[in-house]
């Protein structure tokens, strides 16, 4: 991912060559922030890192967002800046800052070149630097894949005349380099945690946050688990599980509160816990021996206190358990007491059919029922992922059928929304995002993406005129226009009009009876297409208080 500038010509006329020689794929950006968050969407679908190349000065301060998540998302990320020499830090000379500082606080690693300039190093120093940063996107003492920074100092002239680009380009010789590679798993953990396979637990399945590459085999392991202990499941849509997946429960987060398991329980927690307020205060209140199983992930991600942590991997922890009981113990039906696998869902058809006005809660689940089975989906970290959480249904094994989902929620940021869902589409083939309108706006810059390849993105707008996320949360902010100014911050841009000025087409629906023609219309265009839907923020928040207090009545769990 290339980002113009004059301080980055060089590394500019050197990825024009590579590309030329189809040494590496090549993406152009104008926009520094936009394009680090393309690049961590591109990086998340490969499980491989992603370079962004941008010049010296604020530029650099631009990448910081797109790090920060990479950092909590646990995605690899190579951020290459360039900057000016040593020489001239410091003594007021044009676009020269502290650059080497910007975004150290949450890289894996920080490398530079020499101060006087890059040219004063010699090739093989130049190979060993460049495959050092490669290698600590996926590993650096021990942390969990994220980004590295490498800003290289250039003296001038930076900009090789035409005919040494030539020499350049007729010399250049890829066969026999060493091509950097992934290093191998190597176990983060002393002490592995066990649970035992014969009592009553539960499985609590929060956000992948491991490689794609690596997906496969934590599918397995999980499989293994739960096939062997009977324990339901309760996850996040965002969790990876295989579809094959046994013990999934259907809307437990809408049945949590009055689930009364055997004590002692036990809980396997697989990553960060899911975007669950109500689980969070079920975990805190149960009396259960929990064990937290981290992908790589050696910070600590149990803000409840309550777990014991294993950073190695659910493939690493299994392997450490005792041999897993062969037929499901008879303990471990005694946990599903209180939760249902199915009763929510006929339910939930009759509560919100996909007839009328649309509302949030009725497109969740209308999406998920519409939409092709497997056709990958991103969910902005907000009121959609939330959404589809509590109303959608769509789980492993579940009748609406499985789909994987994406959702950076490392840092939850609103920024990059779009340039995120590009990046993945890029990689992974036709995709949908559904997000708010701010988030939207916020990262409108994405949609410049759409010039160069067309990836197969759609778009789903929830227009409910600004945060109205806000409106699910207890403000006591009167007046209404009050709120408005202070929280939802409604904007007046047409996001129709914005789309059409970057050559997107779009379509709005205003009955939930158009949302299959209107689906079928975007996922076939060629290229990047925007469906808005508009809603009512502050009755949509009533209607999901109304389901949730329906949904307590026990004769719905028998």
């Amino acid at each position: 991912m290339l980002c113009p500038g004059s301080r980055s010509a060089p590394l500019a006329h050197a990825a024009g060559l590579l590309a030329e020689a189809n040494a590496v794929q090549l993406h152009t950006a104008i926009d520094e922030r936009s394009a680090a968050f393309l690049a961590l969407g591109m990086s998340t679908a490969m499980g491989l890192p992603t370079a962004v190349v941008t010049t010296s000065g604020s530029a650099v301060a631009n990448l910081l967002p797109a790090a920060v998540e990479a950092d909590r998302s646990c995605q690899p990320l190579l951020l290459i800046t360039a900057d000016r020499p040593d020489r001239l830090k410091n003594c007021g000379a044009n676009q020269t800052v502290n650059q080497e500082a910007f975004l150290q606080p949450v890289c894996r690693w920080f490398g530079s070149g020499p101060g006087a300039g890059l040219n004063l190093l010699a090739s093989e120093r130049v190979e060993e630097l460049a495959i050092r940063a490669w290698e600590s996107t996926f590993n650096a003492e021990g942390c969990a894949p994220g980004p590295v920074h490498l800003n290289l100092p250039f003296d001038e002239p930076l900009h090789a005349s035409e005919e040494d680009l030539q020499q350049l380009s007729s010399s250049l010789g890829l066969d026999g380099r060493p091509v950097p590679r992934r290093p191998a798993t190597t176990a983060c953990d002393h002490v592995v945690p066990t649970l035992n396979a014969n009592q009553p637990g539960v499985v609590v399945a929060g956000p992948w946050r491991g490689l794609a590459s690596e997906r496969s085999a934590y599918q397995e392991a999980v499989r293994l688990w739960c096939t062997a202990t009977g324990w339901p499941v309760l996850a996040d849509p965002l969790a990876q599980l295989p579809d094959d997946c046994p013990g999934c429960v259907d809307h437990w987060e809408l049945q949590i509160d009055h689930w009364s398991p055997p004590e002692p329980l036990q809980v396997l927690r697989l990553g960060p816990l899911p975007a669950s307020r109500r689980l969070e205060r079920w975990l805190q209140s149960t009396e259960s021996r929990q064990v937290l199983v981290s992908e790589r992930e050696p910070r600590s991600l149990d803000p409840l206190g309550r777990a014991q942590q294993f950073s190695g991997g659910m493939v690493q922890w299994l392997a450490h358990q005792s041999p897993l009981p062969t037929s499901l113990p008879g303990s471990a039906v005694m946990a599903t007491d209180g939760l249902c696998r199915e009763g929510l869902s006929p339910w939930l058809d009759q509560q919100l059919p996909l007839v009328g006005p649309v509302t949030e809660p009725a497109l969740a689940r209308g999406l998920a029922t519409l939409l092709p089975s497997g056709l990958p989906l991103m969910l902005a970290a907000s009121s959609p992922v939330r959404d589809w959480l509590a109303w959608s249904g769509s789980f492993p094994g579940s009748t609406v059928g499985t789909r994987p989902c994406f959702s950076f929620r490392g840092a939850s940021g609103l920024d990059g929304t779009l340039s995120l869902a590009m990046g993945l589409a890029l990689k992974k083939g036709p995709l949908v995002l559904v997000c708010g309108d701010l988030a939207l706006l916020h990262d409108s810059n994405g949609w410049l993406h759409a010039a160069g390849q067309r990836p197969p993105l759609l778009v789903v707008l929830i227009d409910n005129a600004g945060g109205g996320i806000f409106q699910q949360l207890t403000i006591p902010v009167d007046p209404p226009e009050r709120f408005a100014r202070l929280f939802a911050m409604p904007q007046a841009v047409d996001p129709l009009a914005l789309a059409a000025a970057h050559g997107i087409p779009g379509r709005q629906i205003s009955c939930l009876e158009d949302l299959d023609s209107a689906l079928a219309w975007g996922l076939h265009h060629n290229g990047p297409a925007l469906l808005r839907v508009c809603t009512n923020a502050r009755s949509d928040a009533a209607l999901r208080q109304r389901l949730r207090a329906a949904a307590q009545n026990e004769t719905l769990l028998e």
